[in-house]
């Protein structure tokens, strides 16, 4: 079974954990790509030293008889750039871009980031949820997502805890036992 290797996404490594971006002028971005131009554009991006987020979990493809493993977008169509206007022509300038969408509210995209970034290091089955619809506000009170909070769904029988990217009106869940959970007020 060949593993696609992982490629870079995030830079730098500490861009989710400063709570004030480096520059001043700087504003997170949400960047709309072209089809399947994601990681395409996190090089582009890599090489001229532009701070990027692009979430990416592990995927088993079937192809016949052989299966592949590589990594692909959460979120398709979309990758989180932190820049200035100069910063944002580059990217326009990839041909790679559809859309570049600015984020009013940085801190709370920052902090859904944050916590998209622990699901996925958890290294557990992900389920990409989209246009959230109003449920019961949580956070985990135990266990390894401890502190994470989100809505709660049901599915198939199974609760699951949906952890959301406000600004895309997506997010992902992952099954969670219900006495782990506590309301939010």
């Amino acid at each position: 079974m060949p593993v696609l290797a992982k490629e870079t996404c995030l830079f730098p490594d500490t861009l989710l954990e400063s709570p004030v971006s480096p520059v001043v002028e700087s504003q997170w971005m949400v960047i709309y790509t072209k089809p399947r131009q994601e990681k395409s554009l996190a090089r582009d991006l890599l090489r001229q030293t532009i701070p990027f987020y692009l979430p990416l979990v592990k995927k088993t493809l079937q192809y016949t008889r052989r299966r592949m493993v590589s990594f692909a977008p959460l979120f398709d169509g979309y990758l989180f750039m932190l820049g200035a206007e100069k910063e944002r022509a580059l990217s326009l300038a990839t041909n790679r871009v559809l859309r570049v969408l600015p984020v009013n509210d940085g801190h709370r995209l920052i902090t859904d980031l944050r916590q998209i970034e622990r699901l996925i290091r958890a290294n557990v089955p992900l389920t990409v949820e989209a246009r959230l619809r109003p449920g019961m506000r949580v956070r985990v009170r135990n266990g390894i997502f401890v502190g994470v909070e989100g809505v709660v769904l049901r599915r198939r029988g199974e609760t699951r805890l949906l952890v959301s990217v406000n600004f895309l009106q997506q997010g992902a869940s992952v099954e969670i036992e219900d006495f782990r959970l506590e309301p939010l007020d």
